[in-house]
């Protein structure tokens, strides 16, 4: 049996339409139904509702809750990896926090969003979750992004807003 804990910050793969506004907005996570579109056999998955936060309103103490979040998943016996669904905007400052305060992770710690949101058409959420769930199997210990087929080890993920996706740049 596999365990991974699924710690949900908000971004855009959980923001949902509000009608009464007009736009998009994070008022709660959206990972169980997503995970209900799923089939995970032998796996357990823990789910941890942190913050419901557009990643541009995230603040160095929100990063540090963060941190302990995945501390706290790490220090359970039975972790096979840890997933954090974060915002796109900010997702390469919260992955080299983590790198920088947890420098040997005993599991893989793997940052994943979307850049639509999970209920509007094309959206590349539930893809990004299936291969960020799949990539903890796979990984060595260490802090990743999963993004639209590929894994990018930190430091040195960036987002390419040209591209709508994650890159590795040299540093």
């Amino acid at each position: 049996m596999r365990h991974i804990t699924i710690i949900t910050t908000g971004g855009t793969m959980e923001k949902v339409y509000d009608e009464s506004i007009g736009s998009l907005v994070n008022r709660h996570s959206n990972i169980d139904y997503m995970l209900g579109h799923l089939r995970l056999e032998d796996t357990e998955v823990s789910t941890m509702e942190l913050l419901q936060k557009d990643s541009l309103e995230l603040t160095d103490a929100d990063r540090g809750l963060i941190v302990l979040a995945a501390k706290s998943a790490l220090s359970k016996p039975e972790i096979d990896g840890i997933v954090i669904l974060h915002g796109t905007d900010t997702l390469s400052e919260t992955g080299d926090r983590i790198l920088a305060d947890i420098q040997a992770p005993s599991a893989p710690i793997i940052l994943t969003g979307a850049m639509r949101p999970f209920e509007m058409k094309k959206s590349d959420a539930l893809q990004n979750l299936t291969e960020s769930l799949f990539a903890t199997t796979l990984l060595e210990p260490g802090v990743y992004a999963v993004f639209h087929g590929r894994v990018l080890q930190f430091p040195g993920v960036v987002k390419n807003r040209d591209r709508g996706t994650f890159e590795k740049v040299n540093q």
